[in-house]
């Protein structure tokens, strides 16, 4: 993604640990510049506490909103305002919302039929239907690893249940690092995941840029990230697969690009 893209973050305070804060904005600025950073919630609610000192720190631009009744979201309402008017004020290339709540389905889907780039970042826990309507959505416990760790002294709130959520996802999925500890139909599920990716972007020779499969992976299924299955690069998740193999082609500038393709089955001959 180029730098010059504007990106805008909105943040569900609500429903999101202040303490991934870093982590969250370190993911977004893959995408861009970080133009607008905004941080929606009702600021009076003491559970908000903790988000008070990151807003000045990371430059997050507070918006307040009152919940005006119990049980309503007015906060919701609030972002997918401000969403729709940086929309149509046409400052913005790429949205970033980070939330675990499905109530941004809608929005996901209809900043994308404006041609604008939509990425979520939320817990396991977030409904598939927000997942899928973003162009990519990646998970805040593959973010913020061993620091969910909840601290035995931490306060009951909804950050706090947010957090401890997170954290036994990330207990859940931690996978270990080496093929020989992956169960058979780990390995199997992985490969049924890449070898169509493979196909469909592969050339005349079965050789496919990486980049096209990797691509082609997020296109088609927006909650896939190499890093929930333990590998920091899709490069090397492809190389630990017996059933593809990787090449480097030069590109004539001194550089080189990588290359998968389904491994060739040799046989041995019989007499």
């Amino acid at each position: 993604m180029s730098d010059t893209e504007r990106v805008a973050v909105l943040i569900d305070c609500d429903n999101m640990s202040h303490r991934w804060v870093r982590e969250i904005l370190a993911e977004t600025a893959k995408h861009g510049t970080l133009g607008i950073k905004r941080g929606y919630g009702d600021w009076t609610d003491s559970h908000l506490e903790g988000w008070r000192d990151k807003l000045p720190t990371y430059a997050i631009q507070p918006v307040q909103q009152f919940a005006y009744t119990v049980g309503k979201n007015a906060t919701d309402f609030s972002l997918v305002i401000d969403a729709m008017d940086l929309l149509y004020a046409g400052t913005v290339d790429t949205f970033c919302i980070v939330s675990s709540d499905s109530d941004f389905t809608r929005l996901a889907m209809r900043l994308r039929e404006s041609g604008k780039r939509v990425f979520g970042i939320g817990a396991h826990k977030t409904p598939p239907a927000f997942q899928n309507a973003c162009d990519q959505f990646t998970y805040v416990e593959v973010l913020v690893g061993a620091d969910a760790n909840a601290e035995a002294d931490r306060p009951a709130s909804k950050a706090a249940a947010a957090t401890a959520t997170a954290t036994k996802a990330v207990k859940k999925v931690a996978p270990a690092k080496k093929t020989a500890t992956r169960s058979t139909s780990q390995v199997q599920q992985l490969t049924d995941l890449l070898l169509p990716a493979v196909e469909a972007n592969a050339k005349d020779d079965g050789w496919a840029a990486l980049s096209a499969v990797g691509s082609y992976l997020v296109n088609t299924n927006p909650t896939f990230d190499s890093r929930n299955y333990g590998y920091s690069k899709l490069s090397t998740l492809v190389a630990d697969l017996p059933r593809l193999e990787v090449q480097e082609v030069p590109t004539g500038t001194g550089l080189s690009t990588l290359h998968v393709r389904e491994a060739v089955r040799r046989s041995r001959s019989r007499r």
